[in-house]
């Protein structure tokens, strides 16, 4: 039997081995090709670690160093601290001088209160004064218009007056304060009425001396009804100077035998407040 030789069959299976080998060779290529093509995504999507210092977190402590004045608005706290006055008299007192130093003790008692320029907010406080002293024009010799009893006509007499340094203790159980809304993160100022109580050791003021049947006795209890304003200047977190002027009317309510009182006095007081 005669064989046949078909050289077209075995080129064609030339043909597809090579086929075979280059496309295994490029299913490889492809495959390898996509490693680092994906590790590049990742590389790209993966945030990388920072280096900036992360910011500080709010706290109280911080608000408290930013906005002193705020942070009393926001916590309502409790103030108190010493304080030392000085005064004088007005008109006819213009002669008496105040000294009084004492310990105030407060709370802010609300939120603010919205009213326009009146906005703020409602504090109650009171102080006590161990130290309470007024000078006053050393004893002299006055001019009173006295009545004759015989005749009923009035006459000039020469009448002996008491005076000097008196001394004794004072306390304001009641001090109704309003603090303005301000928009300072230093200075939170505020108006005020108050009342108080004062004991002398002896009677206050000076009047003519009780001799020959003239009483001229007043009282060793006398009422302090006062008004005014003040600020306080926060030197630092929780911690303020504080400046008042207030109106001082001293009278003892006609409990002694006479009631000259202190019609007016004008007394500024400084003092220094811890919150908490």
């Amino acid at each position: 039997m005669k064989s046949f030789h078909y050289p077209f069959i075995a080129q064609g299976t030339k043909l597809i081995r090579k086929s075979t080998f280059f496309l295994l060779v490029f299913a490889s290529a492809t495959l390898f090709g996509q490693g680092p093509n994906l590790s590049s995504a990742s590389a790209i999507a993966a945030p990388e670690p920072s280096t900036a210092a992360p910011e500080p977190a709010a706290s109280a402590g911080n608000y408290v160093v930013a906005d002193p004045v705020g942070y009393v608005r926001e916590r309502q706290p409790w103030e108190m601290g010493p304080f030392l006055n000085w005064g004088t008299g007005v008109g006819d007192r213009s002669d008496f001088k105040f000294f009084w130093g004492g310990v105030e003790l407060g709370k802010v008692l609300t939120p603010v209160v919205h009213a326009g320029i009146f906005s703020g907010q409602f504090q109650f406080a009171g102080n006590i004064m161990p130290l309470w002293q007024a000078y006053t024009p050393a004893p002299h010799l006055a001019n009173y218009t006295c009545i004759n009893p015989t005749t009923n006509q009035p006459y000039t007499c020469p009448l002996e007056v008491g005076g000097g340094t008196f001394r004794g203790v004072s306390i304001t159980p009641v001090i109704l304060r309003w603090n303005f809304l301000t928009k300072s993160r230093r200075f939170q100022p505020w108006f005020q009425g108050a009342g108080g109580l004062i004991y002398t050791t002896h009677k206050f003021p000076p009047n003519v001396l009780s001799y020959d049947g003239i009483d001229g006795g007043t009282c060793v209890w006398n009422f302090s009804p006062q008004g005014g304003f003040g600020v306080h200047y926060f030197t630092k977190p929780k911690r303020s100077i504080d400046l008042t002027v207030n109106g001082v009317h001293i009278s003892s309510a006609s409990l002694g035998d006479r009631n000259p009182g202190v019609n007016a006095s004008v007394q500024v007081q400084v003092g220094y407040t811890f919150w908490k």
